[in-house]
């Protein structure tokens, strides 16, 4: 009895000290920022977003304590650009990033990933004081100066290619097979544990209570093939058709994960300071090794590596709890390069390289449901001095692709839909080409691309 009345009153010492100490650490003069990021979602893959088969619990939880948009674009319908544009808040080709890393063995030189001189966003919270991480995916570039380490990450954890094996943790491509996990620039080995999981425990050491606040970019590989959800999704999912089913726990599994972060964010006390953005990288995939699809667009046309609102418009949420509408949704389009101006004006931070870039703060798009600062957006992937490749400029409701393509074979193209013309508050939809009819404002959005185009031109030859 007395050992028993012992053990509880050091059980109580221990919580009340434990208690006592979290009390005592101040908590951060600005708020925490966690950027979520998932890779190749496809656009309508929520169930804040109308999807009915899938169980995402914990991302709508965001949206419910949220802003919701419905009309966010990626920068790119590719990886690497993507993960550029949202990182620097410039387009890729402003960013001087055209199309997607290559591996070391490819570029010997390490000439391939984001420029040195671009400044990131950890860059810009780690000047104003924030504990930086770039948890989960890089596919940035490889060499020392383009790791997260060398731009402006004060720690690392997660793979540098595009892809892994969830549990051996191998990059699986063309060529040898290559391991790929690493902590900053130590390559590290976790032989059979869940990347998932590796990842969560990272976030919430990284996250535990301090005096300096921390800014987390989090790169989930989630649901980018190979499609590795839990056995416990893959049961819940047993009567979805495949790859349906193979994308949807992975998902699911992602939402878990996210949910995991969450409770832990709460039970520290820190959610109500802590601003979290979500967002997918570009829309669902449908190679070859995602068993050539399982992602939702919806009505949209396209996917992965397409300009069309199926490759480019994205899920999008922001929360922070008490300080910004919960449960709200934003119409007005906005883009991926909008994150830093806004994230960096919430927080009352100085951007470094205001003049340089492409995005706007949503700010009051977010907090008074004001209209879209944008008039003018533009895409373009692959070399900007290959006349075939894909690109596309938006203004107003007016969106000119050039090149076009479906992966998802929704829409076909002919010579005469090389400059495709829609308006997107007509028919969102894409499905006809309204140049003929519209020439003058073929022309219009021609030029603004060509002049756009002349310009990056203009700077990479001098460089």
């Amino acid at each position: 009895m007395k050992n028993s009345i012992m053990i509880l009153f050091a059980g109580v010492f221990l919580l009340f000290s434990c208690g006592k100490k979290a009390q005592e650490i101040p908590k951060p003069a600005k708020p925490n920022i966690l950027i979520i990021l998932s890779d190749d979602q496809g656009t309508l893959d929520l169930n804040s977003y109308g999807s009915t088969d899938l169980a995402t619990p914990n991302l709508d939880r965001l949206a419910s304590r949220g802003v919701r948009f419905t009309q966010f674009y990626a920068a790119a319908p590719v990886c690497s650009p993507s993960r550029a544009s949202l990182l620097t808040g410039k387009y890729n080709f402003n960013a001087g990033l055209f199309g997607n890393v290559d591996t070391p063995n490819n570029d010997p030189e390490g000439l391939s990933g984001l420029p040195t001189e671009e400044i990131t966003m950890a860059e810009v919270f780690r000047t104003a004081g924030y504990r930086t991480a770039a948890i989960g995916k890089w596919h940035l570039g490889h060499t020392p100066e383009k790791l997260p380490n060398g731009q402006g990450f004060d720690y690392f954890f997660g793979h540098q290619r595009g892809c892994i094996d969830n549990y051996s943790h191998f990059f699986y491509w063309n060529g040898p097979n290559l391991h790929d996990l690493y902590q900053n620039e130590q390559e590290i080995y976790r032989e059979g544990q869940f990347f998932g999981d590796l990842m969560v425990e990272e976030v919430k050491q990284f996250t535990q209570p301090s005096a300096d606040p921390f800014f987390i970019y989090w790169a989930i590989n989630m649901p980018h093939y190979p499609y590795q959800g839990r056995e416990s999704w893959l049961k819940h999912y047993e009567n979805l058709p495949s790859p349906r089913r193979e994308y949807a726990a992975f998902l699911s599994t992602l939402d878990e994960l996210v949910g995991n972060v969450l409770d832990h964010l709460e039970q520290t006390g820190q959610l109500e300071n802590t601003i979290i953005v979500f967002q997918s990288d570009h829309g669902h995939s449908t190679e070859e090794r995602a068993y050539f699809g399982g992602g939702n667009a919806g009505p949209f046309a396209g996917a992965k590596f397409s300009m069309l609102e199926g490759g480019i418009r994205v899920p999008a949420i922001i929360s922070w709890p008490g300080k910004i509408p919960e449960g709200e949704v934003r119409h007005q389009w906005a883009g991926a390069v909008d994150w830093l101006p806004t994230l960096a004006d919430f927080a009352e931070v100085e951007i470094l390289n205001p003049t340089e870039l492409d995005g706007l703060s949503l700010r009051k798009v977010i907090s008074e449901n004001a209209s879209s600062p944008h008039d003018l957006m533009h895409w373009g992937t692959g070399n900007p001095e290959n006349p075939k490749a894909a690109w596309a400029v938006r203004k107003g409701a007016w969106k000119l692709l050039g090149n076009p393509t479906d992966p998802t074979n929704k829409l076909t193209f002919g010579e005469a839909d090389q400059l495709y013309l829609v308006n997107l508050e007509r028919d969102s939809t894409e499905v006809k080409n309204l140049a003929t009819e519209n020439s003058e404002v073929v022309s219009e959005l021609l030029k603004l691309h060509e002049d756009w185009l002349e310009g990056i031109l203009n700077r990479k030859s001098s460089n």
